[in-house]
């Protein structure tokens, strides 16, 4: 029974190794929390695919992303399309690249995209979404700069749908006295 117990030294002989092996035996969604004298440290794990990619799926309103991400000259393709072609307004391509202006990782990472649904608007922030999440999955160290940034969160906000008895989602029929 006294063995099961850990004291508070046994936890400060935790060296790096045995953190990262102990991640590495976790699943792989999966953070591994190490218990330290005042707070916990937090490992996040590198998820990699046998290509060497990181891999994501981001949402945005009707739009569904998959994206791929792995090191190279920081070409974005698109439904096997140019980001610029596919994406003719700048600002749907400012959209892309601001995970990686705030994770400090621009023209570091080639990316490969395939979307569906939604409009122009929509697939841009879902394509957004996924590199964010990519980003983590490929350098978990970047996470809390692109979570205090917000580009982890789903954003939830969809149209709202029509109902009986109105002409849009909330607007009534025009009123007539007679």
């Amino acid at each position: 029974m006294a063995e099961d117990k850990k004291t508070l030294e046994d936890l400060k002989e935790v060296t790096a190794e045995a953190v990262v092996a102990k991640a590495t035996a976790a699943a792989p969604e999966e953070a591994v929390v190490v218990e330290g004298e005042e707070n916990s440290a937090i490992v996040y794990v590198q998820k990699l695919d046998a290509q060497g990619r990181a891999y994501a799926t981001g949402k945005r309103k009707d739009a569904v992303a998959r994206v791929w991400i792995k090191p190279g000259k920081g070409k974005i393709t698109v439904n096997g399309r140019e980001e610029a072609i596919y994406f003719a307004r700048p600002t749907l391509r400012m959209v892309i690249a601001q995970a990686f202006e705030v994770a400090g990782r621009v023209g570091q990472y080639d990316v490969v995209a395939t979307v569906a649904g939604g409009g122009l608007s929509g697939q841009a922030g879902a394509v957004r979404h996924g590199v964010s999440k990519a980003l983590t999955n490929f350098e978990p160290e970047l996470r809390p700069a692109i979570k205090a940034a917000g580009f982890l969160t789903r954003d939830a906000r969809v149209v709202e749908r029509k109902k009986y008895g109105k002409a849009k989602a909330r607007r009534s029929f025009q009123f007539s006295k007679r």
